[in-house]
Formats: C-alpha cells, sequence, structure tokens
C-alpha cells in the first residue's frame, strides 16, 4: 500500500497533484506501522519536499512526524528538535498542532518540555485574549481549547498536580461534552444560507448576527464546526438546509409570525427539510476534492473543511 500511495504521488495518478504531500505522509505511517523505519524517514522526507512552501495546514504534521522518525533512527535528535522549534510557533496558530508537536517530543523522551511548550502557548493566548474563555466560549476558543486540553493529558501523564489551567480545561471540556450529548437530539440538518441570502438577511434583520454570524465567513465557519461535533458524537446522514429571504419571509407571512423568531425560523427549516425531492438541502461533507457545500466554487478542503479548525 505504501508503495502504491508513492507511486500515485510520482506518476501523477492523485486526483488531485496537491494531495502528494498527503499521500507520501500516509506511505510513510504505513511504513512505520510496519517497522520499516527508513522506508518511512524516506517516504517522509519526499513528503516534505512535495509540500515545499505550500500553505497546506497538513505540511507541519509531516514534518513533525518526519522528526518523530528522526528520533527513533537514533543519532539524529540535534536534527529532529531542530525540526520541531521551528514548528513550535503553530502552537498558537493551529490547532492540530498541539497533539502532533508533543507526541513528536515525546518520542524522543522530551515530554517535559512538551509540557513547558504547551503552558507558554497557553500562556500566550490567554495574554492575547486578556481573561480566561468562559465554558459557553469553547466553540470560539479555538485553538486555545486543543492546547488546554493537550497540555492537560501531558501533566496527567507527568503526574504533576492541577493548576488553574488544568481546572480551565475541565471546564471546557464538561462544556463540550454537554454539547455533543445535546446534539445527538437535534434534528441532522442546518439552515444554511448562501451569501447573497445572507447579505439580505442581515440587512433587513441585523439582530440575527447573533445566531448566523457576524459575516458570511463566520456564518460557515460556525456550521462547518457545528457539522463536526455532530458527525463525532455519531450522527449519520447529516444535512445542510439553503434558506433563502424570500422563503423564510413567506413562511412568516403565512404564518402571521415575525422571521427574526426562532421559532419561525425553525418551523421554516423544516418545511425546507420536508420538501419532497430534497430540493434546497445539501449533503455533508463532500469528498475533500469535491466542490465545498457553500457553493464558493472552491473545493471543500481549500473552503470550508479548514474553517473547522478555527
Amino acid at each position: 500500500m505504501a508503495t502504491e500511495l508513492a507511486g500515485a504521488a510520482d506518476q501523477g495518478r492523485l486526483a488531485d497533484p496537491h494531495d502528494a504531500g498527503y499521500a507520501l505522509t500516509l506511505a510513510a505511517e504505513i511504513a512505520e506501522s510496519r517497522g520499516k523505519l527508513d522506508a518511512a524517514l524516506r517516504y517522509a522526507d519526499r513528503a516534505v519536499a512535495a509540500y515545499g512552501t505550500d500553505d497546506d495546514t497538513r505540511a507541519g504534521f509531516t514534518r513533525a512526524f518526519r522528526a518523530r522518525l528522526l528520533f527513533r533512527s537514533g543519532g539524529r535528535e540535534d536534527e529532529a528538535m531542530g525540526e520541531l522549534n521551528a514548528l513550535r510557533p503553530l502552537l498558537t496558530e493551529q490547532p492540530d498542532a498541539a497533539a502532533y508537536l508533543s507526541a513528536a517530543l515525546d518520542a524522543g523522551g522530551r515530554t517535559n518540555l512538551a509540557e513547558q511548550w504547551l503552558s507558554e502557548a497557553v500562556e500566550s493566548l490567554l495574554a492575547e485574549r486578556g481573561a480566561p474563555p468562559k465554558p459557553s466560549d469553547v466553540e470560539a476558543s479555538g485553538a486555545l481549547f486543543f492546547l488546554l486540553h493537550e497540555r492537560h493529558r501531558v501533566r496527567r501523564d507527568l503526574a504533576l498536580p492541577h493548576d488553574q489551567n488544568d481546572n480551565l480545561a475541565d471546564r471546557l471540556e464538561s462544556e463540550l461534552t454537554r454539547r455533543t450529548e445535546e446534539a445527538l437530539t437535534e434534528p441532522a440538518a442546518l439552515l444554511f444560507w448562501p451569501r447573497a441570502d445572507f447579505d439580505r438577511l442581515l440587512s433587513q434583520w441585523p439582530a440575527l448576527s447573533d445566531a448566523y454570524g457576524r459575516d458570511w465567513d463566520e456564518h460557515r465557519a460556525r456550521l462547518e464546526r457545528h457539522l463536526v461535533r455532530l458527525a463525532d458524537a455519531g450522527r449519520p446522514g447529516l444535512t445542510v438546509l439553503a434558506g433563502s429571504v424570500d422563503g423564510l419571509s413567506g413562511y412568516a407571512e403565512r404564518h402571521a409570525a415575525d422571521p427574526a423568531d426562532p421559532q419561525t425560523r425553525a418551523g421554516y427549516a423544516e418545511q425546507v427539510a420536508g420538501r419532497p425531492g430534497r430540493p434546497g438541502q445539501i449533503p455533508w461533507p463532500p469528498a475533500r476534492n469535491e466542490p465545498c457545500w457553500c457553493g464558493s466554487g472552491s473545493k471543500y478542503k481549500k473552503c470550508c473543511l479548514p474553517r473547522s479548525r478555527g
């Protein structure tokens, strides 16, 4: 399988040539799982080269994975640490970085250093915010949530006593668990406003920015994160419902209701969900290389998929 993946990358047989780094990383992981460290490191070297200067967020994982292989290969610890030091700024920028950097440091017997890096990154983000996030801010806390969670795990492994940031991690985790449990009883379809309708919606009812986001980017990011949470909770058949201002206004008029009222909007969503033939219903998620569900015209992996990590 590793050889086939590498061959597909070399011969241009991937659906998207920009996935060469990802395919070679998978090949390296397969080789490592078979105990073939030399082959794994060769694939990882090629994966890093394939990413080059691409801003693909997966490149950080690949470089950290390569550092882990360098630790395991013996005699290349300095090279591994040089790579990880270069990646360290990602801790405050990319939610996934906390997990893959701490895993790499742990592989090199540097779990105490991982705790130090994670703690310093947490303090940096808390200083930027000016105050710790409230449990209700769990979604908006972004990279900070994942840093707190990973730091908490590392400190448990090191048998360190709880501190205030461990307590904060527990509170945020409890809130996320509560929301996940609630997600199991929520409708599997979510109301989505295409770009033109979103602008009209906020123009007519500005207060709805609290429900749907201050702009279209925030609107899409909220939906993507919520859909990911539903999927993680085990919800099958997730669907996005494409709403329209005319449709909402018509529904409200027929029911003598306020279009901005939550019950009115919920009723309108049920109407869209119940249409025969599923018009206006968009299955989620699309494949990585398929057009994004939001209708932007970009591929999902370049459009809304990364928004779930913000």
